[in-house]
């Protein structure tokens, strides 16, 4: 009688294996998608995580980023799991359809997701230059369930398996250069306004807004950003374009208009914005009403942009 060869480990553990390191990269990106929404500041211990959130990087479609990847790491533990919730004898040719097509889901999304990690990583790199410990972490993640997809089973149709890998992978990267074709276009600068940078104010500002940056100058309250920086945007939106132009803005990046990196360094700043009033510090964007009670403003409070968009 012939012996039934032994399966081999790998092959018997890949898919709890990838269900596992999915629900690590799914609570990481869902946390991620959390910080971003409510405009908090990360638990880092750099401020490169932060800096990577603020980034016009960090949104896609008007929605975080991380959002999606949270989404693509869902997907990931419902393709690993489905076959092993087939354990009924009765139901053999169901599990083995399974397998074969959450295989091949398994290849498309780990080569989707490590393709994608790897352009993020080249953000990271040569575009925002700074380290951010979430996002090196989900590339490793992401590169693990691919080789995991790819070594767990036993393939029938290697062709099958490096035609799909490709055709995803060129997919992907064609899409992500195209997403992100906007955000690279030095066109970007050419549309901010005398005194501003990054995206022009668009909003008007009331005597009660005029009146509380005037207050905030007078008590050398400064706001450290980045003209790149989306909240930064929407801090300004909330002064309007005549009283944004008389708070005391110091922009942190070299690349920006008139930039003082070297305060910025000084002060330790992690996040953006960040607001120095009266030797208090605070992040993320802030109502005037907020801002008004930190720095002592007794004027009129009666602010026409006193609503925040939400983040």
């Amino acid at each position: 009688m012939k012996r039934k060869r032994s399966l081999p480990w790998i092959h018997r553990w890949s898919r709890p294996l990838m269900a596992g390191i999915a629900s690590v990269g799914a609570a990481v990106t869902g946390y991620l998608a959390i910080v971003k929404l409510t405009g908090n500041s990360t638990a880092c211990p750099t401020n490169g995580c932060d800096l990577v959130l603020s980034s016009p990087y960090a949104t896609v479609f008007g929605l975080p980023l991380a959002l999606f990847g949270f989404l693509a790491y869902a997907s990931m533990i419902v393709f690993a799991l489905a076959p092993l919730l087939v354990n009924s004898s009765k139901q053999v040719q169901l599990r083995s359809n399974l397998e074969n097509w959450t295989g091949l889901l398994l290849v498309a999304g780990g080569t989707a997701m490590t393709v994608f990690s790897g352009y993020l990583m080249y953000l990271l790199a040569f575009k925002i230059q700074v380290v951010c410990i979430y996002c090196v972490g989900s590339a490793l993640l992401s590169a693990t369930l691919f080789t995991l997809a790819l070594i767990g089973r036993e393939w029938q149709d290697i062709g099958q398996l490096f035609f799909t890998a490709i055709v995803v992978g060129m997919l992907v990267l064609i899409g992500t250069t195209g997403i992100y074709a906007g955000v690279n276009n030095p066109a970007l600068a050419d549309r901010s306004t005398p005194g501003e940078s990054g995206l022009p104010i668009t909003t008007a500002s009331g005597t009660a807004e005029i009146a509380l940056a005037k207050h905030l100058k007078q008590v050398e309250a400064k706001m450290y950003g980045a003209f790149w920086c989306p909240h930064c945007h929407e801090q300004k939106q909330l002064f309007g374009q005549e009283a944004s132009q008389s708070i005391n803005y110091i922009e942190c990046d070299p690349k920006g208009k008139k930039p003082q990196p070297e305060l910025c360094e000084a002060a330790k700043i992690e996040s953006f914005p960040t607001w120095k009033i009266k030797g208090k510090s605070v992040s993320g964007t802030q109502s005037l009403e907020e801002l008004a009670a930190m720095s002592g403003y007794q004027g009129a409070r009666n602010f026409r942009n006193s609503i925040i968009s939400t983040r």
